[in-house]
């Protein structure tokens, strides 16, 4: 019974100091300990005690200066979070619309799930012959575009057992044999900002080709992909549909907050760089 009690006093306390960083958030910048106290309701000695904790988390901190009050780092990090995992795939939808109509193409959206990157969204260009993909259908890492993009920059320790379970499984279908291959085309990857598969891809008879998207933390979180008929669209590295399948990439990547450049060989850290994905 006292355990109940105990639960119970610690849910309510945590109320309270809520509507302490509730008072905080939506008042003004920097806000003084009266007004904190009365927008909460309660007496400012009362509202002091749950500042220094609020403070002592990261969730508020108090200006040196003024001594006012404002919300802290861990709550920035919070909103930003929030906001990434509300609107990133209404972001991408919009962006992969668009540089549908600018190319001509069929163009795709990837997040990361729980075994590899999963298509929201496609969008079918106007012309007779495309390639029709299924949403919700997971990708291969190896073979496929989107793929490749998700092993180049999340941290090896994410994709290293479904990276060797392919090798095994495809030896015979793919150019990739070893290890060391994957590692060697994964470098250049970064180096070039993107991921063409004209050959072995998963579809038989299609080529594709995908960019990284970024998060506000700099790591992958979604990949803008092209696909169509093998031989029909130009996929060299200095094509216009390459250019427009960057500049797509990039934007949404700093439209979500990214501060990194969209082609950098940087080898992703184990803890700054795994994926977003929720």
């Amino acid at each position: 019974m006292s355990d109940e009690k105990d639960a119970q006093h610690g849910v309510q306390s945590f109320e309270v100091g809520a509507g302490v960083l509730r008072a905080v958030v939506r008042g003004q910048r920097l806000m003084t300990l009266k007004d904190i106290a009365a927008a909460a309701e309660m007496p400012p000695s009362k509202a002091h005690r749950y500042l220094v904790s609020l403070i002592r988390t990261g969730l508020i901190e108090q200006d040196p200066l003024t001594s006012r009050y404002k919300l802290g780092p861990f709550s920035l990090d919070i909103g930003l979070v929030a906001l990434d995992r509300l609107d990133r795939v209404r972001l991408g939808l919009s962006a992969i619309s668009d540089l549908r109509d600018r190319i001509n193409e069929t163009v795709g959206l990837a997040v990361w799930g729980d075994h590899g990157p999963v298509i929201v969204r496609w969008e079918r260009p106007q012309r007779p012959i495309t390639v029709n993909v299924v949403t919700g259908t997971s990708l291969p890492l190896l073979t496929s575009a989107s793929g490749r993009v998700f092993a180049a920059w999340l941290p090896k320790s994410q994709t290293a057992a479904q990276i060797s379970k392919e090798l095994k499984a495809r030896a015979k279908l793919s150019s990739l044999t070893t290890r060391s291959e994957v590692d060697a085309m994964l470098a250049k990857i970064r180096v070039d900002g993107i991921a063409p598969v004209t050959q072995h891809y998963v579809f038989e008879g299609v080529q594709a080709v995908a960019a990284p998207v970024f998060n506000f933390k700099n790591q992958i979180t979604m990949s803008i992909s092209v696909v169509g008929v093998e031989g029909m669209s130009d996929l060299q590295p200095d094509s216009p549909l390459i250019d427009e399948l960057k500049k797509a990439a990039a934007a949404l990547s700093w439209g979500l907050g990214a501060t990194r450049a969209l082609t950098t060989e940087v080898v992703p850290d184990e803890q700054s760089c795994a994926v977003n994905d929720r």
